[in-house]
């Protein structure tokens, strides 16, 4: 079931570490503006996942992110959100990746369930459910008949 928040309302979310960040909804507008990112559309072809994943999430937390809570300098004074602050608190591997997980993958998992396929992390069958019995271990092939058979 997917669930949808109505509320236009930016919503809290904690990250951990005392940060907590204050977003818009993830909304198709929203996503669709950052895929159209100019950082993100020049992005190398043979630029690797993790690169891909930090640029993506960096991009749409510049977009999303309109306020923040424990988020400081190096002499403990509250910053303002910037999007130069921003790029500094997600090159924080904690929180990029809470981030990452609690915000970015919502919309990708939805992205995700609309296709209707087993994941399929390592391999073809990974995640799949199996819908046949096993063979028995003395299973003798089935011999060709008239129906069955291929033309020579």
């Amino acid at each position: 079931m997917i669930r949808i928040n109505l509320s236009p309302e930016p919503q809290w979310l904690d990250l951990g570490h005392g940060v907590r960040l204050q977003l818009l909804p993830l909304t198709t507008s929203l996503m669709v503006a950052t895929r159209s990112d100019p950082e993100v559309q020049s992005l190398d072809v043979d630029a690797s996942n993790d690169e891909r994943a930090a640029v993506f999430a960096g991009a749409l937390a510049r977009r999303a992110v309109v306020g923040w809570e424990g988020v400081g300098d190096e002499d403990g004074i509250a910053l303002a959100v910037t999007p130069e602050g921003i790029d500094a608190l997600l090159s924080l591997w904690p929180i990029f990746e809470a981030f990452n997980l609690q915000y970015v993958s919502r919309g990708m998992l939805l992205d995700a369930e609309k296709k209707g396929s087993a994941p399929s992390p390592t391999g073809t069958s990974v995640g799949a459910t199996a819908t046949a019995r096993p063979a028995a271990p003395n299973a003798r092939p089935a011999a060709p008949n008239a129906r069955t058979a291929r033309p020579d």
